[in-house]
């Protein structure tokens, strides 16, 4: 059943007469009398008595008529407001981990609200595997991530792979031992991995990184977020792996060194759902490789 099947239907029920409704239809009268009889094939009820001058409707032709003109008018006003919102309410919603709140993730939306102030921005802290629902259930239109996990209903595109650094505390011997370390190094330390829950996340990554090259740390001391993390390094608890973009957030008590691999990386992906071609997300994807070029900054660059 289609609407034209119910606009059909209506006129035919308002005319009570085929060749009427069909001059009002605009159509032959033979294609809108098979319409009708295809509709009520469909439904598996007659719609109208035939036997009679005008035609009538049966009982459950006027039960159909009535539900048929409220379904016709919602998908009216349904029309008209999304016209309405494409015209005046633009809006876009973005889900981000956290850690990319430290990265270009401020500019990008500084920028994007400068340049385009009729757009609503509203911003949202999720893991990557709740953008993704949140992607398909329409509550969010872009994400920022660092999980390579592929949907069928969602887009991804890598922007860039962020390079890993130790997160250490002010005063650690290691800081003076050597001007680079190594997974070896970080080993023998009680690392800090995060988000606890839920997973896969970052500190799955992580976790693979010490496993791909045969590493087994000393302990792992796994909690709910970074500032959690970097505050239990501050505390002298262990060391943590962060993203290169973590060491903007200056902290007197903690230190950062970098690593001596440079595969040792963290990709920032952005999700669309997968058939969302709209301007807004195309200027917010041009504007990001934008600011990555005036950063220097290597990425990925779009097709």
């Amino acid at each position: 059943m289609e609407l034209r099947h119910l606009r059909y239907f209506i006129a035919v029920a308002e005319e009570l007469n085929f060749t009427r409704a069909a001059e009002r239809l605009h159509i032959a009268q033979p294609p809108l009398s098979r319409q009708i009889q295809q509709l009520e094939e469909d439904l598996g009820v007659q719609l109208f008595e035939r036997n009679t001058r005008p035609l009538k409707l049966t009982e459950a032709g006027r039960f159909f008529y009535a539900h048929a003109q409220q379904l016709l008018a919602q998908t009216a006003e349904l029309a008209a407001m999304t016209q309405r919102v494409g015209k005046i309410e633009r809006k876009m919603s973005i889900g981000f981990v956290a850690s990319t709140l430290y990265g270009m993730l401020p500019k990008v939306i500084r920028r994007f609200r400068t340049r385009f102030p009729e757009i609503e921005l509203s911003l949202h802290d999720m893991t990557t595997m709740e953008q993704i629902q949140a992607l398909k259930e329409g509550r969010i239109d872009v994400g920022f991530g660092r999980i390579r996990h592929e949907d069928p209903n969602v887009r991804r595109i890598l922007l860039r792979d962020e390079r890993l650094m130790v997160a250490l505390p002010s005063g650690h011997p290691l800081l003076s031992a050597k001007p680079v370390l190594s997974l070896k190094d970080v080993a023998m330390e009680t690392v800090i991995i995060f988000p606890k829950s839920p997973r896969p996340s970052f500190a799955d990554q992580v976790l693979a990184a010490f496993h791909d090259r045969a590493i087994e740390p000393k302990s792992i001391y796994e909690v709910r977020e970074l500032q959690i993390a970097l505050g239990l390094v501050a505390a002298g608890e262990g060391v943590s792996i962060v993203p290169s973009s973590v060491k903007g957030l200056k902290r007197e008590d903690v230190s950062y060194m970098e690593l001596d691999d440079p595969q040792l990386v963290s990709p920032i992906i952005l999700s669309t759902r997968l058939l969302d071609e709209s301007d807004d997300i195309k200027a917010l994807l041009e504007m990001i490789y934008d600011l990555y070029r005036e950063q220097n900054i290597d990425f990925y660059p779009g097709d």
